[in-house]
């Protein structure tokens, strides 16, 4: 009896793997990915703070629109004074009704992600002449705007059509963020050459871990703490990657900013042991690599 399977990449455990640096020669590649979300008023998903039949409420889209008014210039604060570099994956919605959003994330000098353009709306709940053209545009947005082509693309909700790797190779992309398989980039196949997965968290996403699940702010805190400690401690045997991915209006509330704070203290104090950087720069590095070093890359 055969498995269905995706067919994107084959099984290779990480023991089994040339082993590789990171441009300063340390082994952790850490990065920090800022979800900028837009949402439709009164339709669309929801966040999982309310029963079904409240997503739409006027309470739940304010409470997702403060991470835009309030929570993301909190968290800029912190991260400028931090010095701590940043990825932005970006409803290009902001370009519109949050401008002074996408100015901040070029004072700092940021990395601007292809995220659809709202997060209201499910990528593979369309035709495939519709994702492309979501796609298409989505790119030409953010294009046009900053200047050049974003590099990689995290779909709203992780959501994926069977083609959606396919499509995004061929727009352009060169990684994507919505499968979680590894703790290292590998390659996976599409109809026309491959493209990057790079490692994303899910179960310490904070908008899962304190919205779905329900840790506390110190919980989550821990949580993140007790990952970046351990994937030091791996990443003696190969280079692995931490990433941290924080919502503005789930982290960027007051009562949940101490306990983030101490995360990022904590890992300051062994900023010399890691790579602190962005995927753009992870996606380089890999790229760079001899044939035959990272899994998937004869695709």
């Amino acid at each position: 009896m055969t498995l269905e399977h995706h067919g994107r990449y084959e099984y290779r455990n990480i023991d089994q793997r040339p082993t590789y640096e990171w441009p300063n020669g340390t082994r952790l590649a850490v990065f920090v990915a800022m979800n900028v979300e837009v949402f439709r008023f009164g339709k669309g998903k929801g966040a999982a703070i309310a029963p079904p039949d409240q997503a739409q409420s006027p309470s739940i889209y304010s409470y997702r629109d403060y991470g835009n008014r309030v929570g993301f210039w909190r968290l800029m604060d912190m991260f400028r004074e931090m010095n701590i570099p940043l990825e932005h994956q970006l409803n290009t919605a902001a370009y519109d009704l949050h401008p002074d959003i996408v100015e901040r994330i070029r004072e700092h000098g940021d990395e601007i992600l292809g995220h659809g353009h709202t997060n209201s709306d499910e990528q593979a709940a369309v035709s495939v002449e519709e994702e492309r053209a979501l796609i298409e545009q989505c790119t030409a947005r953010i294009t046009k705007e900053e200047g050049h082509a974003p590099t990689g693309w995290m779909s709203p909700w992780f959501s994926n059509s069977d083609q959606t790797l396919d499509l995004l190779q061929e727009a352009g992309y060169k990684y994507v963020m919505d499968w979680t398989s590894d703790d290292q980039p590998i390659w996976a196949k599409t109809r026309n050459g491959k493209i990057l997965l790079m490692p994303y968290p899910i179960e310490s996403n904070d908008n899962r871990a304190l919205v779905w699940f329900r840790y506390s702010s110190k919980e989550y805190a821990d949580m993140l703490i007790d990952a970046f400690d351990e994937m030091l401690e791996q990443s003696k045997r190969q280079p692995l990657v931490c990433p941290i991915a924080l919502h503005p209006f789930v982290v960027g509330r007051p009562y949940r900013l101490p306990q983030l704070r101490r995360v990022f203290e904590h890992i300051q104090k062994h900023r010399d042991q890691i790579w602190l950087t962005r995927p753009g720069d992870i996606y380089r590095h890999v790229a760079s690599l001899p044939p035959g070093t990272v899994p998937g890359d004869q695709y």
